[in-house]
């Protein structure tokens, strides 16, 4: 091998070892399986719902909601996070969640799954009332409903800030094998 060759390989060396230790940890948690499963429609009422991730969970920030639903805190167990609640009626659900990943990065998601359990009701009925005669009814009140917090959740997106990290390594790798050929071509043409 030729001095500059020799040179050429050891500056890219050290130019890769220098860069890469610096590039963060792509230790992104995310689902790996769900039950009741994404956009699925199940035909017996669920109890609970529960996420299986790639990584171990920290209990402290694990958030898991079901949208409409009176569900317990999350049980974080590994990789695993659950909640339970009564049996659902029909209708659409949507499961909101929020973990951290090893690496200290927050990921959200949601998805929907449906209720279509033929025991099941749409809604639970009303109760009569004693005596119909004696009831006094409210007026409606013109302010609008609180929102829950679990609807921030709900409506939440995949985070996806891994894709400049991965243009800025893609970026560096390109230049730096331009870079090699161009010196390479540069010493072929001078032997």
């Amino acid at each position: 091998m030729t001095k500059p060759m020799t040179r050429l390989l050891v500056a890219l060396a050290a130019m890769t070892a220098v860069l890469l230790p610096g590039v963060p940890a792509l230790a992104h948690n995310a689902l790996a399986e769900a039950t009741p499963a994404k956009g699925s429609t199940v035909k017996k009422a669920p109890t609970s719902v529960k996420l299986k991730f790639l990584q171990k969970l920290n209990p402290s920030y694990t958030t898991l909601t079901v949208s409409g639903v009176e569900a317990s805190d999350p049980k974080v167990d590994g990789a695993t996070a659950s909640v339970t609640f009564d049996p659902l009626p029909n209708g659409a659900y949507t499961v909101a969640y929020q973990v951290v990943s090893q690496d200290g990065h927050t990921v959200k998601g949601s998805y929907k799954f449906t209720v279509a359990d033929p025991s099941a009701t749409s809604a639970p009925a009303p109760e009569p009332a004693p005596d119909e005669s004696l009831v006094v009814a409210d007026p409606p009140s013109s302010a609008p409903a609180p929102t829950a917090p679990a609807a921030d959740l709900a409506s939440a997106e995949p985070d996806d800030s891994n894709t400049s990290t991965y243009l800025i390594l893609g970026a560096i790798v390109v230049a730096l094998l331009a870079f090699a050929g161009f010196l390479f071509a540069r010493h072929r043409r001078t032997n």
